[in-house]
């Protein structure tokens, strides 16, 4: 039997928690399936990446990483609700970087389409392209696609699992398989003899996975229903591991200081006050920055900051004002993309009235609560990495060409997240941690950014602009056109993650506008790629989050014009287009009480958003409190197509509203000189628990597909609030953060 320390070692698990002896199972099959990455030693078995059954219990080998969405509880969920195991008998460990943990369902969710209309072979053949996800190791964390992803893949592992146990008893015992039952972990016989699943799973290697069917939703006893969170032990106990939790033996600390000028060269140091402090190792030129070694990280940091350094220019305008004229600049280009044009937009239809609106979204940071950081070993002849991250199979090889090395030569163990919202998705954490590590061989290092670090040198959600012009007739939508200019995140990031060139009409910048089902019989949706030098990346809910704002605060522009309820107005146009989201709609106008009138002192505001196939419609109230305006009360109805977990799901829908709340109404990242001017909370603010509002949740099970969870509320709540501030004070909320325009409680 393999030691526990080898299969740390060589397969996954980090910290002290080791596989002993296990056998994995799995039914789900392609033509090539991806090579196994888990090694087995002797009386262990590994026939597939997904679950293990070893002395201890059932393990769920996870390829998708927990950030706080609950991704690794659900995919428990259907693990166990197949094998027949309650959830407090699996444990979760995140898998290595390798081929056969990529993401099925996001290159389906790429496609040019506009998702709330797509036909059932468009959805099959989106679910068959999936499989291309394992040509390029697309091993990420995003886009809202964890369940989708595992949904059936899981259950049949499950299944398989279960089916496979059932045999090996069946021959132990001389019985038919089809005699024997299970029950939490336990094959049983008709005699009432009882095998533990772990005393079945040496015998097990030996057996070819047996394919099974996947039980009816009516037998399931987890699915459908909340379930206990399986990280929340280790989070209240403070024994689960993040990526500043990780102690190796001989560890040193180090942390980071870049150019402020993002992308500009480093001319200069002088490191002589900063080496002369005791318990500092080291100074490290990293090429656009340093690095300082100290026995602690605190007085690395503070060592870091003695350094005297000569910086260059940045590369793009100097302040925010002279970076928007160059966004602003993009609409005289041709457009990107035209991903919807329906009917004739350059036409007024006789008689229709005209609106014209223009509006803008600021630059905003990730501000996850455990800043950037990574613990990297390298030897000479490997490296490993310990880190929080969305996309292990591109660190691994990104940190193996820093090193020198062959991606197989690097091992990444891929710890829990203190938030991630995409920007674990990047790659320079764990990259710089392996620049300082190759410096310093043979010693683990740990390289933690400070918070300043961490908010100044973010790839940030980019500033977009909006030029919207409608039309309004007989009390309905008659014409829509917008034009929506930014910087495409999507070209920097397959830039930076797979070396792509940047090309092709960009569906990301215009989602949340383009494919948005209201029957406008003239509507159409154009967008401008700026040219510009910051580095912009996927923030939660990417295009969605800014244009979510624009197009529904224009809709509701439209309504007022159109002289109609905004609701109704909303209501009117979906009905026929997309069933589903009018639900949604009628719950909202339901749970609030929505009447389209509102006391003095009360400002009520309506908005939809279709995204991650999932529509959302809320209503936000705001009421004058004390001289100021405090969001008081939300309501949120949702339609995943498949609730797996509506408690889990509800925690989603609250915590994307607020982080939408939070941007519209105080977030922002601005530039002078060059740098970032924020640098921490006091100057970056967001909602905090007195400046929320009370929420209530209604999950609706009527779309046809399984839509996304962890995005989908939060581009509404933007245009909510700033629909509900117009409601209360008669101005419209056209740029954000509202709290430039409107005396927002703090």
């Amino acid at each position: 039997m393999a030691s526990a320390r080898k299969i740390l070692r060589r397969s996954f698990l980090i910290g002290s928690a080791a596989i002993v002896g296990g056998v994995a199972f799995g039914a789900w099959v392609v033509a090539r399936p991806a090579p196994n990455p888990l090694e087995a030693g002797e009386g262990e078995a590994a026939l597939n990446p997904f679950v293990f059954i070893d002395a201890d219990g059932v393990t769920l080998i996870a390829p998708r990483a927990e950030m706080g969405q609950g991704v690794h509880t659900t995919w428990a969920a259907l693990i166990a609700e197949e094998l027949d195991v309650d959830l407090d008998q699996v444990r979760v460990l995140h898998g290595p970087a390798a081929q056969a943990y990529y993401n099925s369902a996001m290159i389906a969710d790429a496609l040019p389409n506009r998702g709330y209309d797509i036909s059932d072979f468009q959805h099959n053949l989106g679910q068959m392209l999936g499989v291309l996800g394992k040509v390029v190791s697309l091993q990420v964390t995003g886009g809202s696609t964890s369940m989708k992803d595992g949904f059936v893949r899981m259950r049949e592992a499950g299944a398989s699992a279960r089916e496979t146990l059932k045999e090996t008893a069946a021959r132990r015992l001389g019985v038919a398989r089809d005699a024997l039952r299970t029950e939490r972990g336990q094959v049983i016989a008709p005699d009432g003899t009882a095998i533990a699943y772990s005393d079945l799973a040496p015998d097990a290697a030996g057996i070819a996975p047996v394919e099974a069917p996947l039980r009816d939703p009516s037998q399931w006893r987890l699915l459908g229903k909340t379930q206990l969170r399986v990280d929340m032990l280790g989070k209240a106990t403070g024994t689960a591991q993040f990526s500043v939790d990780v102690r190796l033996p001989g560890m040193t600390f180090a942390t980071i200081r870049m150019n402020p000028h993002l992308g500009g060269a480093m001319r200069s140091f002088d490191a002589g006050t900063a080496l002369a402090m005791p318990g500092v190792d080291k100074v490290i030129d990293l090429g656009t920055g340093i690095a300082v070694v100290a026995r602690n990280t605190w007085l690395a940091m503070k060592a870091a900051e003695a350094v005297q350094i000569d910086w260059a220019d940045a590369p793009y305008p100097a302040t925010t004002d002279a970076i928007f004229e160059r966004i602003a600049a993009a609409f005289d280009d041709r457009p990107n993309s035209t991903l919807r044009d329906d009917g004739d937009a350059d036409t007024l239809p006789e008689g229709a009235t005209e609106i014209t609106a223009d509006y803008r979204a600021p630059y905003l940071a990730h501000a996850t609560m455990e800043p950037m950081g990574a613990t990297a070993l390298f030897t000479g002849d490997a490296l490993e990495i310990w880190c929080g991250n969305q996309s292990p199979t591109f660190q691994r090889r990104a940190c193996a060409a820093e090193a020198g090395l062959e991606p197989e030569q690097v091992t990444v163990h891929t710890t829990l997240m203190g938030g991630g919202f995409g920007r674990r998705a990047e790659l320079d954490f764990a990259t710089l941690a392996t620049r300082v590590a190759v410096q310093m061989q043979g010693t683990p290092v740990q390289v933690t950014w400070s918070r300043e670090e961490d908010m100044t040198h973010d790839f940030y959600r980019p500033g977009a602009l909006a030029r919207f012009r409608g039309a309004v007739k007989d009390g309905r939508a008659v014409l829509l056109d917008g034009r929506i200019a930014a910087q495409s995140p999507v070209f920097q990031v397959m830039g930076r993650l797979a070396g792509l060139p940047a090309g092709g009409p960009d569906k990301v910048m215009v989602e949340g506008a383009f494919n948005q089902p209201y029957a406008i019989p003239n509507y159409r949706i154009r967008g401008h790629v700026a040219d510009l030098a910051i580095p912009v990346g996927f923030w939660r809910s990417v295009g969605n989050s800014f244009n979510g704002f624009f197009f529904d605060t224009f809709l509701d522009e439209m309504a007022h014009a159109a002289g109609r309820d905004p609701l109704e107005f909303r209501l009117e146009l979906m009905r026929d287009e997309f069933a589903p989201g009018a639900a949604c709609l009628e719950a909202v106008r339901e749970m609030s009480g929505w009447t389209g009138q509102t006391p003095d002192g009360v400002g009520r505001g309506v908005a939809f958003t279709y995204s991650f196939g999932t529509p959302v419609a809320q209503v936000i109230e705001v009421v004058q409190d004390d001289g100021a305006i405090r969001i008081a009360r939300a309501w949120i109805a949702c339609d995943v197509g498949l609730a797996l977990d509506p408690g889990n799901i509800e925690a989603q829908m609250v915590g994307g509203m607020i982080q939408g709340l939070s941007a519209a109404a105080y977030e922002e990242i601005t530039f002078e000189g060059g740098a970032v001017q924020q640098t921490n909370f006091p100057d970056y603010d967001m909602l905090r628990m007195h400046t929320a509002p009370r929420t209530e949740v209604r999950i609706l099970q009527t779309n046809r597909h399984m839509g996304g969870v962890g995005e989908p509320g939060t581009p509404p709540a933007m245009a909510a609030l700033g629909n509900a501030l117009f409601d209360l004070t008669g101005i419209r909320a056209r740029e954000m953060p509202f709290a430039r325009t409107f005396p927002l409680a703090i």
